[in-house]
């Protein structure tokens, strides 16, 4: 284990005096649906606001354009920015997290939308991703304010709501327009990995059209669906060689290909004129996202039979390019594990991940990021995107304090860093 000072042990303290605290404010937080479809988040975005300025920090609202949030396919979005400056000079680091989810579906045992704590752990959806690292990373602020230590560098709050679209009108959208200019990036992440490249993803939608015709006469029509599922099990195919693909990132493992939607026809007693399959590809940092989509479409192209009356669409709904370290994330790795030894039994690994997320933007934008935050080891521990998803609150108290410490080395005086032991 580390060697705690007094300043990170006296952050520990706060941490854990206001720890009730803390967790009802994440309860008000998952309270408030933001369910991406639709993606109507604006009045959660404004309970947040309405949340963190109850702890005493100012909040910039800032609402993208309503025809690009239209054009994502959204309802309503409001980006929120909070900025503390804790001494001059010194980074700005940026604490990133998104508080928009994908609907509960069934299956749960728990209020999705109640913030239920039983035995220890908080039910609800986006309790584990990500809106838990809306307390980690607010309450962490709180206890670097509170400790009183001589800093120099600024701490700003990112809390955005449109992560499963891509986070084009969060993340990407407040650094294009200079509304933000971090020098570090933390995202949100699990307690027991520091993850420094993920996934890219790639999502396409591929619809083939054919000639509708009465079911008693189905020589005068043209079956799409027939014809789909010709290019369905081409997709398939090929979902099965992408295994023999290794990344040589650790934690990322191999390119997959997920057919996640299927629609189509008329009616029963109708010849089907039209079928859609929606796809994700995942992709590993070493591939080329322009050469993954124009082979996926010459796939589904050569697999599409050649009859008169046949014709298919792709379109990209989604390009997610996977995050790469950016030169100086070495700096936040470091920090995390000397934290994480001080108030864990061991110091937490740097890894990849499968998953994408918002981080790529920061590290696209050039600034070193890494994700950390409240969590279990996985999502799959969590039931992320699954019934009954959960937090378990030790996790958050242990990442609360890690963020803290971490905060508190990187912003420390350059005369004093040299000096200090972790914190």
């Amino acid at each position: 284990m580390g060697e705690s000072t007094a300043a990170g042990i006296a952050l520990d303290r706060w941490i854990d005096a206001h720890f009730d605290e803390e967790v009802a404010f994440l309860r008000e937080i998952v309270r408030v649906p933001t369910d991406t479809p639709p993606g109507d988040n604006a009045p959660a975005a404004e309970r947040a606001a309405a949340l963190l300025e109850g702890l005493g920090f100012t909040v910039e609202r800032h609402a993208p354009p309503v025809a690009a949030v239209r054009e994502a396919g959204l309802v309503s979005i409001v980006d929120l920015v909070v900025r503390h400056r804790l001494g001059d000079g010194g980074p700005v680091i940026a604490l990133n997290a998104h508080g928009d989810v994908v609907p509960p579906g069934d299956g749960w045992t728990h209020p999705p939308y109640a913030g239920e704590v039983v035995d220890g752990r908080l039910y609800a959806r986006g309790a584990a991703v990500s809106k838990s690292d809306f307390a980690t990373y607010a309450f962490a602020l709180r206890a670097l304010i509170a400790s009183g230590l001589a800093l120099e560098g600024a701490v700003e709050l990112h809390f955005t709501y449109d992560e499963e679209v891509g986070g084009g009108l969060g993340p990407a959208w407040l650094l294009a327009e200079g509304i933000v200019k971090p020098d570090l990036a933390l995202c949100a992440g699990f307690s027991y990995a520091i993850v420094t490249a993920h996934n890219g993803c790639l999502q396409l939608a591929v619809t083939v059209r054919g000639r509708s015709a009465h079911a008693a006469m189905p020589g005068t029509g043209v079956d799409a669906i027939r014809a789909a599922t010709i290019v369905l099990s081409a997709l398939y195919a090929e979902a099965a060689t992408l295994s023999t693909q290794r990344s040589k990132v650790d934690g990322i493992g191999s390119p997959t290909l997920n057919v996640g939607l299927v629609e189509g026809g008329i009616n029963v007693n109708v010849v089907p004129d039209r079928m859609t399959i929606k796809l994700d590809r995942r992709m590993t940092p070493e591939e080329d996202p322009g050469r993954v989509e124009t082979e996926l479409r010459a796939l589904v192209a050569r697999a599409l039979p050649r009859d008169e009356g046949l014709s298919v669409e792709v379109s990209t709904l989604l390009l997610a390019r996977a995050m790469r370290p950016a030169p100086g994330h070495e700096r936040l790795v470091e920090a995390l594990q000397s934290a994480s030894a001080d108030v864990m039994p061991r110091s937490i690994d740097a890894t990849g991940s499968p998953l994408y997320t918002d981080a790529r933007h920061y590290a696209e934008a050039g600034v070193p990021t890494v994700l950390y935050g409240a969590g279990p080891r996985s999502i799959l521990d969590a039931n992320a995107k699954r019934a009954d998803e959960h937090l378990v609150l030790d996790d958050l108290r242990l990442a609360t304090r890690v963020v803290a410490r971490t905060l508190a080395a990187l912003l420390q005086p350059a005369d004093a860093s040299r000096s200090a032991g972790s914190l």
